[in-house]
């Protein structure tokens, strides 16, 4: 039995990294409103430090380290957001970050994790790999593992961002995050059941990438296997940590086509003349694709990054 983050975790944990994290904008735009005949408010952690919502997780971790635990430095294995958040949060406490990417991550995701100061140690594009890298840089270097979402303290810190958008809307009937191993989803479902329970929780999930809307059907983590989509921070698996919390607080997961998240992501950039990455753009696309179901409702839109290769958009 998981005893999952309380009101009361969460509440001290905002207190932790207040001064730390960025307390982000919620926008609207009133063209989007018309087009989708509901009214959104965007959370937007494109503006986070570090680029992403990872930040909130990776900082309260380090955040709760003592300087022993923290002496051989920190150590994890991301594609991007994640890594580039633990570097600055290591950064912050003047801790060495040793980071496992896989060789395909995007470039300015590299870039970033260097600009903070981490040392990349390059992996196969595979969980396994990741896994067995990390493992024998954690085992050399006695480094502490800050896991990119199947961390309570990462889950914990997640959540403030939906108790920061409860706390500045009007009621919300349903709020929409992004899930891929479910640290965002999970803290938001949290957030939500503690701060306004009348507000549904609902998952997006790219169709080539819907392990999570298997598992939530199933009641059984899923594993996912070759996921191909454009949204490359929803590629991992849920975690059992987060998956109990899903299954709990969560009312759905939706799952949407390609086309629909490329559509919201140029939407956004349009009409809002905001940056967001394509995992950011999911949760409008699960609006775009179900106008009936949303229709009239006050909706609340997390924005989880905008970390972009801007040499590798996805339209002409």
């Amino acid at each position: 039995m998981i005893n999952f983050p309380s009101k009361i975790n969460i509440q001290n944990t905002e207190k932790r990294i207040t001064g730390y994290v960025h307390r982000t904008p919620i926008l609207t735009s009133t063209l989007i409103n018309k087009i989708v005949s509901s009214n959104l408010f965007f959370k937007c952690e494109n503006f986070q430090k570090a680029g992403a919502f990872k930040f909130r997780g990776a900082v309260n971790t380090v955040l709760s380290l003592n300087r022993n635990e923290l002496k051989s430095g920190v150590a994890t294995h991301s594609s991007g957001n994640h890594a580039a958040a633990l570097a600055l949060a290591a950064k912050i406490r003047n801790a060495k970050a040793y980071i496992v990417m896989p060789r395909t991550a995007p470039v300015i995701k590299i870039k970033a994790v260097k600009s903070y100061g981490a040392e990349i140690i390059f992996c196969e594009p595979t969980l396994t790999a990741r896994e067995k890298t990390l493992e024998s840089i954690v085992k050399k270097t006695g480094a502490a593992f800050v896991h990119p979402y199947n961390d309570l303290r990462v889950i914990a810190g997640q959540a403030t961002s939906a108790k920061e958008l409860l706390e500045e809307t009007p009621t919300l009937d349903y709020v929409i995050a992004p899930v891929g191993g479910g640290g965002l989803l999970s803290g938001t479902a949290l957030s939500s059941n503690y701060f306004s329970k009348e507000t549904k929780i609902i998952g997006a999930e790219p169709k080539g990438a819907d392990d999570a809307f298997r598992s939530f059907s199933e009641g059984i983590i899923i594993p996912s296997v070759n996921p191909r989509t454009i949204a490359d921070g929803l590629l991992t698996s849920l975690g059992d940590k987060t998956f109990p919390i899903i299954k709990k607080y969560v009312s759905e997961i939706i799952t949407v086509e390609e086309n629909s998240i490329i559509q919201a992501m140029l939407m956004i950039w349009e009409r809002m003349k905001i940056i967001v990455e394509p995992s950011s753009a999911v949760p409008l696309a699960s609006v775009l694709e179900n106008r009936n179901k949303f229709a009239d409702k006050n909706i609340g839109i997390i924005l989880s990054g905008g970390n972009v290769d801007l040499e590798n958009l996805p339209w002409d």
